[in-house]
């Protein structure tokens, strides 16, 4: 069967650095860094006291008082960002077909300050079981999409997807394969992440994965940088529209891009370790070029999974040498998690967007807090440090990777009509 092609025609974000498309957007190419000291709780005995928080957000802006209280903040953010994606996207929803338009949205851990807050509650009782009504599904990862799906009546494949760090970018490619199978014409998809918890702070630090700069938390997250020690944990939330091209052209809607093609594979290596020669990145990559048709030589640059951790950022880096070779080195990279940190669930979606924007604005973000080079790392690759890059770009991809050994990638490309 004849593939349908699939554009994006709708974006929305709300991050660490910018709380919509426009702002997120001027944080990236300045290169302004979203770590701070964590103000959600008291962090002072913590081993890392810093997160790259959202700033300046209040639900009550966006959703009514007593919907969002039903609500944890990953759907919450969800909710925000999927409705600036909708009104960017601009339907007729009164002529649109909602039982062929979906979501499907990405989530590493769903609720998990809901079940903090619950179980902490419990605990400080007398044993007598009083949980809140919503407290399920406030908590279960699959809500968001139902709570979008909900607001807009739309009928078509739902459902949430979880695969850690590459979560959101398994829900683009999810959207992507359903549209152009023909069981979809709009996917709203992407993914969100609301970890900045005690609970989640204590148990990334307890596995020795976050940076401990506490002196210094708005440099800590330096990708490919010798001195990196681990990542900076981030949140919020990426949405995209996804939409069958001639639906979209019969309606006369902006169209960003189009997706060229989407890669999966396994480290089956390590529950957390990525494989030490970057196998499952090499190979992900490998299947996106596949899916997409296209050449190693035909990509303009990667926005890297490249999260500040020693081993990670070394695998991913010969991962890319082995499926590019000698085109690697006139190729622009980057790691926008520099700026972002990691939104665990949520980083495909708005390392996607960032993607997506870079064809638009032909500007390549930058990798910031880039001070010393690490000597296991090939000199020669263009890491786009510190300093935002012009450059015509047609082609570009994204990675992620996650714990358990996923890995996914998504390949945006300018639409050719």
């Amino acid at each position: 069967m004849e593939l349908r092609r699939v554009v994006v025609t709708g974006l929305g974000a709300l991050t660490p650095i910018g709380n919509n498309i426009q702002e997120y957007w001027n944080g990236l190419i300045t290169g302004v860094s979203g770590a701070a000291p964590i103000t959600y709780f008291d962090a002072s005995k913590f081993k890392t006291q810093f997160a790259c928080e959202l700033k300046n957000f209040n639900v009550e802006n966006f959703l009514d008082r007593k919907e969002a209280r039903k609500m944890d903040r990953y759907a919450q953010y969800a909710m925000v960002s999927s409705e600036e994606a909708m009104n960017d996207a601009n339907f007729d929803l009164e002529t649109i077909d909602k039982d062929r338009a979906g979501v499907i949205w990405g989530s590493g851990i769903g609720g998990l300050e809901t079940f903090q807050i619950e179980v902490l509650n419990f605990a400080a009782g007398d044993g007598t079981p009083k949980f809140n009504p919503f407290f399920i599904p406030k908590m279960i990862g699959d809500i968001a999409c139902g709570h979008i799906s909900i607001k807009y009546g739309f009928r078509g494949p739902n459902f949430g997807t979880v695969s850690a760090c590459a979560s959101s970018t398994n829900a683009i490619i999810d959207a992507f394969n359903y549209i152009r199978l023909g069981h979809a014409d709009i996917m709203v998809t992407g993914g969100s992440e609301a970890a900045v918890t005690i609970a989640g702070m204590g148990g990334f630090n307890a596995m020795h994965a976050l940076s401990t700069r506490n002196d210094d938390p708005k440099t800590a997250s330096r990708p490919m940088d010798k001195d990196r020690d681990g990542f900076v944990l981030g949140e919020g939330a990426g949405a995209l529209i996804l939409e069958e091209y001639e639906h979209a052209i019969s309606r006369g809607a902006k169209i960003y891009c189009e997706i060229g093609g989407g890669g999966m594979s396994a480290d089956a290596h390590h529950i957390t370790a990525p494989h030490p020669e970057g196998l499952g990145a090499k190979n992900v990559m490998l299947n996106c070029l596949r899916d997409a048709g296209l050449k190693p030589t035909d990509v303009d640059g990667v926005n890297m999974h490249g999260t500040s951790t020693p081993l990670g950022d070394l695998a991913e880096s010969k991962a890319i040498e082995h499926v590019f070779g000698a085109h690697a080195y006139t190729m622009n990279l980057n790691s926008t998690k520099s700026m972002t940190g990691h939104l665990l669930g949520a980083a495909g979606a708005i390392e996607t967007i960032s993607s997506i924007l870079s064809l638009q604005y032909g500007i390549i973000p930058p990798t910031i807090n880039h001070f010393t080079d690490d000597e296991n790392i090939d000199p020669k690759l263009n890491f786009t440090f510190n300093v935002a890059q012009k450059r015509d770009v047609k082609v570009l991809m994204s990675n992620t990777f996650g714990f358990g050994g996923h890995n996914a990638c998504v390949l945006v490309k300018k639409l050719e009509l």
